[in-house]
Formats: structure tokens, sequence, C-alpha cells
């Protein structure tokens, strides 16, 4: 038995409260970049800013939803096995995701036409000073991560149950995606499907949020710390060891999150 279903006006109200959070944030962003603030910096600021208005709007389902809520969030339920597991499936996700990218770049999948960009590879690490990366993790592995399963696994895929857990599982993903950048809708979809089985694997929403977090704390080390530029000529294409190398390393990390899950699955780790 599912810990919480919520009614479906919550969960209307839900989408409607965070369709309207996003379009006030989307016009807020674009004025601090307007006024001077760099991409990422006016993203953080954007959210930090409306996060408040969102949680006003959201009061009364919180209110009413109080008792459900809870239960998806018991800390009892946090062990060291279920939170390496997450951790573990989090840094696989960010894994498979740069394997992917170097093999389309390596088979000619992924290429720019521009003559004058650098050949490369050239990458360095730099970070910009702490406290905008500070921020950045703020909102984007604590903020972002709590709001989006919140509102994608707790309430939406929670009310998706009645129909089975696949369409459950599918239609969250769904909406999750749908909230992302169109050019990242085919990673957002496979990890919505990814938090949406740790979710109904546990029945808690820790699984998929210490996941959730993880990914999203490497991509802003990715996005804030690393300058890289690698762009093959196309008389040098297909590159075949690093295709090769990094697609099976692909297939490796998403057969290990499979594992993981099942697993988890097989070994009941759902809360009594």
């Amino acid at each position: 038995m599912r810990n919480f279903t919520p009614a479906r006006r919550h969960v209307v109200a839900v989408l409607v409260a965070l369709t309207a959070f996003l379009v006030a944030r989307s016009w807020l962003q674009v004025s601090l970049r307007d006024g001077g603030l760099d991409k990422l910096h006016a993203a953080d600021l954007s959210y930090l800013t409306f996060w408040p208005a969102l949680l006003l709007l959201l009061l009364p389902v919180l209110r009413e939803s109080g008792d459900g809520l809870r239960r998806l969030f018991d800390p009892s339920v946090l062990s060291v096995r279920l939170v390496l597991s997450a951790v573990a499936i989090g840094m696989l996700i960010r894994l498979a995701w740069w394997s992917q990218l170097i093999a389309g770049i390596s088979l000619g999948l992924y290429s720019n036409d521009d003559v004058d960009a650098i050949v490369g590879p050239q990458f360095a690490f730099h970070c910009p000073r702490w406290s905008v990366v500070a921020l950045g993790v703020l909102v984007m592995a604590v903020l972002v991560p709590v709001t989006e399963e919140l509102i994608c696994r707790g309430f939406i895929q929670s009310a998706l149950y009645r129909y089975g857990p696949r369409v459950a599982i599918v239609g969250s993903a769904a909406v999750f995606t749908i909230f992302h950048r169109p050019d990242s809708w085919d990673f957002a979809f496979a990890a919505g499907v990814v938090f949406g089985a740790q979710f109904w694997i546990t029945k808690t929403l820790w699984a998929s949020l210490l996941t959730h977090s993880t990914i999203n704390v490497l991509v802003q080390l990715d996005w804030r710390c690393l300058r890289g530029q690698w762009n093959p000529a196309s008389s040098d294409l297909p590159l075949a060891t690093p295709g090769i190398i990094s697609a099976a390393l692909f297939v490796v990390c998403s057969t290990t999150i499979f594992t993981i899950l099942w697993k988890m699955h097989r070994g009941d780790n759902s809360p009594r």
C-alpha cells in the first residue's frame, strides 16, 4: 500500500503553481542577465528569489497533505545501504552522460561545423569564487531536487499509481522532462525513470532525492569549474578507440544502475 495518495485537486494545484513559478522565474532570470549578471548566477538568484513564493502558493496543499508528505520524508527509513546506493546511482548516471557524449563525438554523431572551433581536446578545471559555487550548489543540489522530487514523485507519481507502477513512473518522468530545457529532454527523461523506480521500490523520497542531488552537484562542478572543447576534424572521424571504449562504459554504467535497482527490489528495501 502506498504511503501517500494525493487528491486530484492537489495535483492540479501543484502543477499550476509550478508553471506560474517557472514563468516568473524565467522573466526574472532574463531581467538579471540583461542587467549584466552571467547566465548561471542569474539562474541561481532567480530561483532563490521566487522559491519562497512557490512555497507560499503551495502552502494550503502542503498543510492538507502534511501527514502523507512526512511519511515520504521519514528519516527512520534511511540506512547506509540506501544512502550509498542512491549516491552511487547518481554518480553512474553522470558518468553515463559523459560516456555517451564522448562516444557521440568520437563517432561523429555530435559535431561543430564551425571551422574556427578549437580541435582540441582542451580541458581545464578552474572554479569561480567559493560563494558563487556555494550558491549554485544550494540552489541546484538542495532546493531544486527537493522541489522536483516532492512534486514529480511525491504528488504526481503517487497520484498515478491507481493506473499501475509503469504508468506512474513514466508519467512522472514525462512531467519532470517537460520542465527542463528541450536539449536535455532525453537525459531528463532517463533520469526521471530512474528516480521513479527508486521511489516505487523504497516508498520514500530519500533515495530519489539523494540521487538527484548527487547528479546536480556533479553538473554544477562541470558547468562552473570545467572548461573544455573538443571538435575533431571530420576527416579524422570516426575515432574508433575512444568511441568503442566510451560506448562500452555507457553500457556498463547503465547495466550497473539496473542491477542496483533490481537488487534493491529483490531485497525488499521498502519500509514496513
